[in-house]
């Protein structure tokens, strides 16, 4: 599946999401240079990852949507037709219209849309991926925890120097190892500069997870001059 399949129509519709397209909270913060797009995992919803995001990335302005999927009333960013298997044409849809919706959420808000980092757990980390490889121009970087390949891009785009992070465990028992480490050689070969850190951990996060989030953010992404 390529990347860039749809093309101009994918890329129209996507224009045509609007902010408020989307259930979520926007928390504006001190920094002017960063703002993180916090996706949760299935069943979560806008309030879970942003109390995290102070202790994240201190500063940062904090933009949490809600999946607009619901899946046994539980939601989600995208269909999947049964455990470990994408609806990989919603997928893709949904990725366009995450991708316009951060434009959009951009042009309200006021905030730089090219200063935009993911920080998404499990099916929100699979989005994430998707964003990196169909719309890159969303993000400047992703911490993905616990993430699937999303889907098989034909034609990778270009991420170079682009920062990811993924966060694996070991002893996950819905993710298999080898979903980490193919995504993360999809993405170096794209150019991305990746972090493949593992934890004994299985798929839930723990404090560790954190760390390696927070300690990732302040090398990759650290306070510019002149901001608090």
């Amino acid at each position: 599946m390529s990347a860039a399949d749809g093309g101009e129509a994918a890329f129209s519709a996507a224009q045509a999401i609007g902010v408020d397209s989307f259930v979520h909270r926007w928390m504006p913060g001190t920094r002017s240079d960063l703002t993180l797009l916090l996706l949760h995992g299935t069943g979560g919803d806008e309030n879970d990852l942003p109390p995290l995001g102070p202790a994240l990335a201190p500063g940062a302005n904090l933009l949490s949507p809600r999946g607009a999927v619901l899946e046994n009333g539980m939601a989600r960013f995208f269909r999947r037709l049964a455990e470990g298997v994408f609806d990989v044409p919603d997928l893709l849809r949904r990725t366009d219209d995450l991708a316009g919706f951060v434009a959009a959420a951009a042009q309200r808000y006021g905030f730089d849309p090219a200063r935009v980092v993911a920080v998404g757990f499990s099916n929100g980390a699979n989005i994430a991926a998707s964003l990196m490889l169909r719309r890159p121009e969303t993000l400047a970087g992703a911490a993905l925890l616990r993430p699937m390949v999303p889907f098989e891009a034909d034609v990778l785009p270009d991420l170079t120097g682009r920062p990811v992070l993924i966060g694996a465990g070991r002893a996950d028992e819905m993710v298999a190892p080898i979903h980490a480490e193919t995504l993360g050689n999809t993405l170096a070969r794209a150019g991305a500069e990746v972090t493949l850190v593992w934890s004994e951990a299985g798929h839930g996060l723990g404090p560790h997870d954190f760390v390696a989030v927070r300690d990732w953010m302040a090398r990759a992404f650290p306070v510019q001059r002149g901001e608090p």
